[in-house]
């Protein structure tokens, strides 16, 4: 790193905060407003909306963890982004009216209007609480580790710095300023990705040399770049267990949902989520071939590229989770090498700050605004603001604890089973009660309670049996609970989930909502009649998919 490279990061915090500053300006006498502050004022256009649906998404952990991937030779780990974008279609097309024309600020607002009150505050605490332990804590860990590679600085004084910056602008800005500094950042890692994949052709010799790099030193090299044959991601697993942890994610989770809340009417909603589906094929080419490309000079120019040294203790350690930011610092030349890594940070400084505010809209209105229903737009807007701050503090304490988790790399892999063990009862609560009047609020709350116990006693076991202090023996009903893959697991929360849902709900009248009613509401709300741009869209979107998955067979 060099004067210039600095001076360049330097300036974008500067654009960062100088923009952060006009949007608050601009809001200045309309921040009493809670809808203002939470939601933009529900007034964005499309390509806000799919840019920081992109942007959101994409943090430090994905340029990381990605990367990681395809210097592992976990290519298929790339599905997740791909499916990713059908599952946008569905939010777009089945999810969206519901939420629009219901007038919520929370998702879990939402399942109280579809169910009860016990319904909305499950959700409520397991999104608090899963932000907390995962995308806050992972997204510092890998802002950290970013630091660490790249400018030498010690592992949590770079995320000391970066947090409380993301924090301060949130705090002050809201989710407009959240979506406005999203939309720079998402051109700037963009572009950063598709130079580390140039620049990294370019120090090996090109395409044909990765490709020979791999044939000669991999093990798995017939199966290197397949998104199909990998015994860790069976295609069973991927078709029918990753795209539940994409409907919790893309169509139910507080964080991404908000993005398209903000939106003007229901086709712009509908539009913002078509193009974030164009946006998350991207991924693929900007940080798994990277990685890649990463893996190949490991293996010729660069021997030991993935070992990390500790800039005060001299601890040396190795990750291929260090793929990108190694790479990055090997093959970039100067200036360009700054602009990088001011990319790096704003992919962790927007998702840091967009689970901030999605983390404190959260609490604002499904506790606080219940405890205080009196309680005016001014003070609600304050309380965000405090939850903010409170939750910077907490995201700083967990720093420590995520230096655990740079053993081997893999953090990805990790994120992703996670999931598998939370989402499966919340997707299934929400699709159900989307399509099916007969469910009701005490079928919905026996399945959140069951399939969290299934999936947080997986959790627990699988911990205790890599721990060494439990073992559990494989050919045992249990043993085959545990040792099952992740994604085939999620397949069996999900069913289990619906079975309890049908079963709960029969023994008690449904209580659906005649407002939230899918088809009624069609014929009612003209704003959700579609556009061929919208259809045009949606189908070309498909085919770009199904041409990847065809490619990388």
């Amino acid at each position: 790193m060099q004067g210039l490279d600095y001076l360049i990061i330097g300036l974008y915090f500067l654009i960062i905060f100088g923009i952060a500053a006009w949007v608050s300006w601009q809001q200045k006498g309309k921040t009493k407003d809670s809808a203002s502050y939470f939601l933009g004022g529900r007034n964005l256009g499309w390509f806000a909306i799919g840019a920081s649906l992109f942007a959101s998404n994409i943090g430090s952990e994905h340029l990381i963890g990605l990367s990681g991937a395809g210097a592992r030779g976990a290519f298929p780990e790339a599905q997740f982004e791909i499916l990713a974008a059908l599952i946008l279609l569905l939010l777009g097309w089945v999810f969206v009216p519901f939420y629009i024309r219901s007038g919520v600020f929370t998702m879990p607002e939402f399942l109280e209007k579809r169910y009860n009150k016990g319904a909305r505050a499950y959700l409520s605490i397991i999104s608090i609480i899963s932000y907390i332990l995962t995308k806050i804590s992972f997204t510092i860990f890998a802002g950290a580790l970013v630091f660490e590679v790249l400018i030498g600085i010690p592992f949590w004084t770079g995320a000391l710095i970066t947090v409380i910056a993301t924090g301060l602008y949130t705090v002050f800005g809201g989710l407009k300023a959240v979506i406005y500094t999203d939309m720079i950042q998402s051109i700037i890692f963009i572009l950063g990705g598709l130079a580390a994949t140039w620049f990294g052709l370019k120090a090996i010799g090109g395409w044909d040399q990765v490709i020979l790099a791999i044939d000669q030193n991999h093990e798995s090299a017939d199966t290197f770049m397949s998104l199909w044959r990998n015994k860790d991601y069976p295609w069973t697993g991927v078709l029918l267990g990753a795209p539940i942890l994409g409907v919790w994610y893309w169509c139910t989770d507080q964080f991404i949902v908000q993005r398209v809340l903000s939106a003007k009417n229901i086709s712009t909603a509908r539009k913002g989520t078509i193009f974030g589906g164009f946006l998350k094929l991207l991924p693929l080419f900007i940080f798994v071939f990277p990685g890649i490309i990463a893996y190949a000079l490991s293996q010729t120019e660069y021997p030991g590229l993935f070992t990390i040294e500790n800039p005060l203790t001299g601890e040396i350690r190795s990750t291929t989770d260090a793929a990108l930011p190694a790479l990055i610092l090997r093959v970039m030349p100067v200036g360009i090498k700054g602009l990088i890594v001011a990319g790096f940070l704003a992919a962790l400084m927007s998702s840091l700050s967009s689970v901030f505010n999605s983390t404190s809209t959260l609490f604002t209105i499904d506790f606080y605004q219940k405890w205080r229903p009196e309680a005016t737009e001014k003070e609600l807007v304050r309380i965000g603001q405090i939850a903010t701050l409170v939750l910077v503090i907490i995201g700083l304490a967990w720093i420590p604890f995520m230096r655990a988790l740079t053993e081997g790399g893999g953090i990805y892999k990790y994120l992703q089973s996670v999931q598998a063990y939370i989402s499966p009862p919340i997707a299934a609560a929400f699709l159900l009660g989307i399509l099916y009047k007969r469910i009701n609020g005490r079928g919905a709350l026996l399945a959140l309670w069951t399939g969290f116990i299934l999936g947080i006693g997986r959790l627990v076991l699988e911990f205790l049996e890599q721990s060494h202090k439990i073992q559990i023996e494989s050919a045992s009903l249990l043993g085959q609970l545990v040792h099952m893959n992740f994604l085939h697991y999620a397949i069996f929360l999900f069913v289990v989930s619906i079975m309890v849902m049908i079963a709960g709900s029969l023994l008690k009248a449904p209580n659906f909502s005649p407002n939230l009613d899918w088809m009624k509401a069609a014929d009612l709300d003209q704003s959700r009649k579609w556009s061929p741009s919208e259809l045009y869209g949606s189908i070309a979107l498909v085919i770009a998919v199904l041409a990847i998955w065809i490619y990388f067979y």
